[in-house]
């Protein structure tokens, strides 16, 4: 594995210049908390570095809330995202499964993969619903971002993780392979630090594999029980780094639109004839764990949850998942 390093004075230059040949967006942190924001140069000192996570999902740059598919509009002009986290980055590969399917390959989606460069952040800091250890996902990317980005005080750190990454880091002045073994040491010890946190804090929480067992074995009174505060505004499925429901609304012109949906909504399954299966709340709130945790993985390789715990915050109900969980586990 191999680690570059370079000043971050040098890197929020190097960064200035990229703009003049990419678009950037980067996790930025202000008063409010972290969240993508389009880089320019007065915000380039607010990119955040070791921390999780954007309050948004990297989802939302490969399946826009609406787009109209028989445009004819692509992503043509390169980007570039910083700071996404490891849950993130995972979330995006059963997305790449779906929407890259040899057979079924949605094209809009492919332009926007091929044309963005991923440099994924190390959490050495958790947020309260962090649970990415629950289900297999280490705090840090080494393999499916293009590059990882360290900040070791007034030294920005690259870790290369393939040779998209290797090649982009090549356009940098002022890079020098990092010899010093030390902060080395000290990046794997704190990414080991924060793992540990992360499981200690999440005792009691089923697995993936075990979390789909005892949801598809649940009866209907614990989804009662959870749901009954539940709004049904969806904010579980569109802030999600996996759901990637949508409908496709004709429009006059022979247009197409694609617009993300959400099984939370009431009438997400309603039909013309006027039957619906998900009718009832509790029906509805079911229907998204027994998505999530049972039958994507009879579809797909990839895990349908990464643990990034943003369903939880973002709830207005304050259901929290991780506590049915645990009370499924008992």
């Amino acid at each position: 594995m191999q680690y570059l390093s370079i000043k971050k004075e040098e890197w929020e230059k190097a960064i200035e210049q990229l703009l003049l040949s990419y678009t950037i967006f980067a996790a930025l942190e202000n008063e409010f908390g972290i969240d993508y924001e389009m880089v320019r140069p007065e915000n380039i000192g607010s990119i955040s570095y070791n921390k999780a996570k954007p309050a948004t999902s990297l989802k939302t740059f490969f399946l826009p809330v609406k787009e109209n598919v028989t445009s004819g509009i692509a992503l043509k002009r390169r980007r570039i995202i910083i700071g996404a986290p490891n849950c993130d980055i995972h979330g995006l590969k059963i997305l790449d499964e779906i929407y890259l399917d040899k057979d079924f390959s949605d094209q809009a989606y492919k332009e926007r993969r091929d044309n963005t460069l991923l440099i994924s952040v190390d959490c050495f800091v958790k947020q309260e619903h962090c649970h990415c250890t629950s289900y297999g996902i280490k705090p840090w990317s080494d393999e499916d971002s293009d590059l990882a980005v360290i900040r070791n005080n007034d030294l920005i750190v690259f870790r290369v993780n393939n040779d998209r990454g290797r090649e982009f880091i090549k356009q940098l002045a002022f890079v020098q392979v990092l010899k010093d073994e030390k902060i080395i040491s000290d990046i794997d010890s704190a990414n080991s630090k924060a793992e540990s946190l992360l499981v200690e804090s999440n005792k009691g929480l089923p697995d993936y594999q075990a979390t789909g067992a005892i949801v598809k074995n649940a009866g209907d009174s614990i989804w009662r029980k959870y749901s009954a505060s539940c709004v049904s505004c969806g904010a579980c499925a569109t802030i999600c780094p996996t759901c990637s429901c949508f409908l496709l609304i004709d429009k006059p012109g022979f247009e197409k639109i694609k617009q993300l949906d959400a099984c939370q909504y009431p009438g997400f399954q309603r039909v013309a004839g006027g039957e619906d299966s998900l009718g009832e709340l509790h029906a509805r709130f079911r229907n998204r764990y027994m998505c999530k945790y049972v039958w994507k993985p009879q579809k797909f390789s990839p895990i349908a949850c990464t643990g990034c715990g943003r369903c939880i915050e973002a709830c207005i109900g304050k259901i929290n998942k991780n506590e049915l969980f645990k009370e499924l586990a008992t």
